[in-house]
């Protein structure tokens, strides 16, 4: 009974005492550009995407330009100029010209007022 508890203690003190031994461990200083390269290829990849949207290549057509054209000249941009154009991008409406929404909104309240279930606009005559 006594050596199968000798053996234990001297597994549990092999191996606390190699816990306890300091780990190595080694860094490096990474530059800026190293660091942001993985997000600069996100944003190309992203852009590329929109250049091939469906929408977005008609349009392209529709200008004259070749949309393989477009493609390449995104992959020979820099970093900072995909990041540019990567945040334009985000800035674009998501379904389309806000005025067109308004011009929307503005004809459906006109006809509402004329037909004289609302009354937003004080120039309007209701049929009523």
């Amino acid at each position: 009974m006594n050596g199968p508890k000798r053996l234990i203690a001297s597994l549990l003190v092999v191996c606390m005492t190699g816990a306890s031994l300091p780990m190595q461990a080694s860094a490096a200083i990474v530059g800026t550009q190293e660091a942001a390269a993985p997000a600069a290829s996100a944003e190309r990849d992203r852009v590329i995407g929109f250049l091939s949207r469906e929408e977005v290549r008609k349009s392209i057509e529709a200008q004259g330009v070749d949309p393989r054209e477009a493609i390449d000249r995104v992959q020979a941009m820099s970093d900072e100029e995909v990041q540019q154009l990567a945040g334009r991008i985000d800035q674009l409406p998501a379904g389309g010209d806000i005025l067109g929404v308004l011009f929307t909104i503005f004809i459906v309240l006109l006809v509402t007022d004329i037909l004289g279930l609302t009354k937003v606009f004080p120039f309007t005559r209701s049929v009523r």
